[in-house]
């Protein structure tokens, strides 16, 4: 149950990732792309090869992109071939969200709202109840489930659908729907073996196995950090938001946190 709750929790975050900035990646913000989620971005790239039912894309990052080519099949899309320059939209968990050949429409749609109720077994479906009270079922494709499911239901989100109205993006509202989330699933599935939620500011990003934060009662306190978690907590930094996980040695376990916030 404890491993439960810890992946929940670990999926309730999403991680925070450094900004990209090279001569053929280029980030636009959401007020450019107001079809986006706030925490989505656009790269883009040259397709330059097309084999296996994948195009590999060239972004001017350090390792290309590889985008599955039913992606646009799906979409009754014309398939991409070498040479074609494209944007890529991926989210705050550099995952892929959409492709798009440049100058190409898309008809993405933001919706405000939450989770009517459970999703079923698998992940496939959400109902979603909007801010103006309706309610509407989406198919959820699969880079998307994982994020979904960790939305409980009643918590405010911001969920993003494509041209199939399909769900392909989700994020919490706010900071505090992210606290919501984790206390609702604290009562459903308690936590074990004493562990603790600690919610405060990082101060001083990880070094030496260590993160210092100021917590929200305002004390700096640090805590060692458990080598299973440090590839995740290292991508947090100064002025970050967190709500770390603690063991009964006073270890961090695991980490919740919302990319760009900050106090």
């Amino acid at each position: 149950m404890v491993h439960r709750l810890l992946w929940r929790l670990a999926m309730l975050t999403v991680w925070l990732l450094s900004a990209i900035s090279t001569a053929e990646a280029t980030t636009e913000s959401a007020g450019a792309y107001p079809q986006l989620l706030p925490e989505d971005r656009v790269l883009l790239g040259t397709v330059g090869e097309v084999r296996s039912e994948q195009a590999r894309i060239d972004t001017g990052e350090v390792e290309p992109r590889f985008v599955p080519m039913n992606v646009r099949k799906d979409k009754r899309l014309q398939a991409l071939k070498k040479g074609d320059r494209v944007e890529i939209t991926v989210n705050e968990q550099n995952l892929l969200v959409d492709v798009h050949v440049i100058g190409e429409s898309s008809h993405h749609r933001v919706v405000r709202g939450q989770l009517a109720g459970p999703l079923e077994t698998g992940h496939y479906k959400a109902v979603i109840r909007t801010a103006t009270g309706t309610e509407e079922s989406h198919w959820i494709r699969p880079v998307a489930r994982s994020k979904v499911a960790s939305v409980p239901p009643g918590v405010d989100a911001v969920f993003l659908i494509d041209e199939l109205d399909k769900v392909v993006d989700v994020v919490f509202a706010n900071r505090e729907a992210v606290q919501r989330a984790a206390e609702l699933w604290q009562k459903t599935t308690p936590l074990k073996g004493n562990l603790i939620q600690i919610a405060g500011v990082v101060l001083k990003p990880l070094h030496a196995n260590s993160i210092t934060i100021r917590t929200d009662d305002g004390k700096e306190q640090p805590y060692e950090v458990r080598p299973l978690i440090q590839s995740r907590v290292a991508t947090l930094s100064k002025g970050d938001a967190v709500v770390l996980l603690v063991d009964e040695e006073n270890k961090v376990t695991d980490v919740a946190f919302m990319p760009g916030a900050k106090p």
